[in-house]
Parts: C-alpha cells; sequence; structure tokens
C-alpha cells in the first residue's frame, strides 16, 4: 500500500487532490523566496566601472523586489583583475565591470575596441557601445569560457601619466609604460619608442613611486579616483585611444538563476550602459577638474606632433589583426560601426 492510499480513508479523495495540487504552489513559493547574492567587482574607485556598477546593483535590486541582493567591491577589493575574471567564470564573483582589454586570455578579440583611433570622442565612443553589431560581438565573446555578457558603455580616452612631463611626441622614446593587457596598446607605444608592460591598476602606482615605471596608460577617471596624484602630476592626454567598460556576469551562477531574474539582469545590464552615459560624462569632467585642483598638470601635444602620433599609430589595428581571420573580422566590423556612428 503506498502513502496517499494509506491516507484515503483518514483525508478522503478531495483532500487529496488539494494536497497534490498544493505542491507546486507551496515549491514556487519557496523559489520566490530564494535570495541570490550577486557580488559585483571592478577595478576602479569613483571612475566609471564602479559608478556603472553601482548603477547595475541598484537596478537589479529595485526590479528583482531584493531577491538579488547585490554587493559592489571596486578597487579591486576582491582581488587583481586576473583574479576577479576567474572569479567571475567559476563563479565566486557573480559580475565583473573591468574594461575590456584585460579578457584576451579568455579570447583575444575583447582587445578589439581599445585599438588606437577607432573614436575621436567620448559621443562617438557612446554610439559604438550602443551599436547592435557591436553589442552582438563584444557580449557573445567568453559565453564558451564562463562568461554571459551583459552590458557596454563607453568610459573615457586613453591617456598617459608620466613622472616626468611628456610634452612632446619624442618624449615617448625610453620611457617604460604600464599599459593594458593588450596586442594593440603593445604595439602602439613600440612605434612610439616606449617600452611597455602589461599590468593591473593596483600594482602601478607602487610601480611608479619606486621607479620601475616612468608612466602608464590609462584615464583621468581612474587616476583621479586613484588619487594617482600621489605617485605622478603629468597626464599627457593623448586621446589615442577608447577606454570601455564591458559587464561580464558569471555564467554559471546566471543559469542558476530563474527566468524572470536572468530576464532581469539582461535587461538592466543593457539600460544602464545606456542611461549611464551622462552620467559618465559629468564623471569625467569632474575627474580632470579634481586633478587641476590637486596640483595636478593636463599636457596637451602640441597640434601638428598629435597628427603626426595618429599617422603612425593608424595601421597598428589592422597591422595586429591582419593574420589572426576572427581579430580581423572582429577588427572590421568594429571599424565600420564607429565609421557608421561618427
Amino acid at each position: 500500500m503506498n502513502f496517499l492510499q494509506s491516507k484515503l480513508p483518514t483525508w478522503g479523495a478531495t483532500a487529496i487532490v488539494t494536497f497534490i495540487l498544493s505542491l507546486p504552489l507551496t515549491l514556487g513559493a519557496e523559489a520566490q523566496d530564494k535570495i541570490y547574492v550577486m557580488k559585483i567587482t571592478a577595478p576602479t574607485l569613483n571612475a566609471g566601472p564602479d559608478l556603472y556598477a553601482r548603477r547595475l546593483a541598484t537596478a537589479v535590486e529595485k526590479d528583482s523586489g531584493g531577491r538579488i541582493k547585490a554587493e559592489v567591491y571596486p578597487a579591486s577589493q576582491l582581488g587583481a583583475i586576473p583574479r576577479q575574471i576567474e572569479g567571475t567564470q567559476f563563479g565566486s564573483i557573480q559580475c565583473a565591470v573591468i574594461p575590456p582589454e584585460f579578457f584576451v586570455g579568455v579570447d583575444e578579440r575583447f582587445e578589439v575596441l581599445g585599438a588606437p583611433g577607432l573614436v575621436s570622442s567620448v559621443a562617438q565612443g557612446q554610439r559604438v557601445a550602443a551599436d547592435p553589431e557591436v553589442l552582438k560581438l563584444m557580449l557573445g565573446l567568453g559565453a564558451d569560457k564562463g562568461l554571459h555578457g551583459v552590458g557596454l558603455f563607453m568610459v573615457e580616452p586613453s591617456e598617459v601619466i608620466a613622472k616626468n612631463p611628456i610634452r612632446h611626441l619624442a618624449d615617448f622614446k625610453g620611457k617604460k609604460l604600464r599599459i593594458f593587457a593588450s596586442a594593440f596598446q603593445s604595439v602602439a607605444f613600440q612605434r612610439l619608442g616606449a617600452t611597455p608592460v602589461a599590468m593591473s591598476p593596483g600594482d602601478v602606482m607602487p610601480a611608479i613611486q619606486q621607479g620601475a615605471l616612468d608612466g602608464a596608460v590609462a584615464g583621468v577617471e581612474l587616476l583621479n579616483g586613484l588619487h594617482f596624484n600621489d605617485a605622478a602630476k603629468y597626464i599627457t592626454m593623448s586621446n589615442h585611444a577608447a577606454i570601455f567598460g564591458i559587464a561580464e556576469v558569471s555564467k554559471k551562477w546566471y543559469d542558476s538563476l530563474p527566468t524572470d531574474l536572468q530576464q532581469i539582469i539582461d535587461r538592466d545590464g543593457a539600460s544602464e550602459s545606456l542611461a549611464f552615459n551622462p552620467q559618465d560624462v559629468e564623471t569625467l569632467n569632474s575627474a580632470r577638474k579634481g586633478w587641476l585642483d590637486a596640483g595636478g598638470e593636463l599636457i596637451e601635444l602640441p597640434a601638428d606632433e598629435r597628427s603626426a602620433m595618429l599617422k603612425i599609430l593608424a595601421s597598428v589595428g589592422a597591422d595586429v589583426s591582419n593574420n589572426k581571420p576572427a581579430l580581423s573580422a572582429a577588427y572590421k566590423l568594429a571599424s565600420e560601426a564607429a565609421q557608421r556612428v561618427q
């Protein structure tokens, strides 16, 4: 005799039917009550990636009715960038908001938006980040390596901070400069006569202070937010490339979510990428002012020398990707999108 048969005399048929029908409702209610923790990591402080992360955290908590509890960890609190990426792939971190070049170990096409000369202004970069073809490419990278892309946005132009001022194109020669983990950046600064060294942001300031580096490629938002003026005062406004931010969610964690929460993550990641643009422009302007107020200097190369620099760097994207079919196709796609939205 099974369990239900043994209870028939006591419960009656109506009670049994009511009990059975209540089971999925009970299980559904338990699923609705479950809280999912979403740790979001970023390498910056009071700059584009961590500010976007805060917006994303607020949005998913609100739209999930509190079923997702988001925690933001700026300034590489959860480890250096490689550790942040690994943690996201394996699920110990649920979301990483980082410039895409740092994901080149996952897929080299992540670096494509950092190609020199791809965009010439923040507004153009914002339009590139919103281009459907660019979004399809960039957010789809890493899908087979534990990552699920949900957001892409322009952060700021790429500049160069140095302990001794770089006022002329010739001043790049002989400098040892930190770069992002990108072949585009490596080749670009080799052409300018510098020695490029790939390094995470957290290691850069001590390296400059100790003389292991002469300077670094970065954006004013990051440099001002992390108080790099304690190590160097001079930022050359080279604007040779753009710095973007990409929001990658742990696929392992994402796949564990109910469908409605997955949809919220995707929707909020995309909508905040657009809604964030005005705030980021304000942050960039504030960072420039903050740098000057703290006694730093923003240096513009002479117009003719900046034009010469851009000519030197113009072919880097094509040359680096030339013998790599997947990277070449991605560079072509990004270049065409940038031309469309000029």
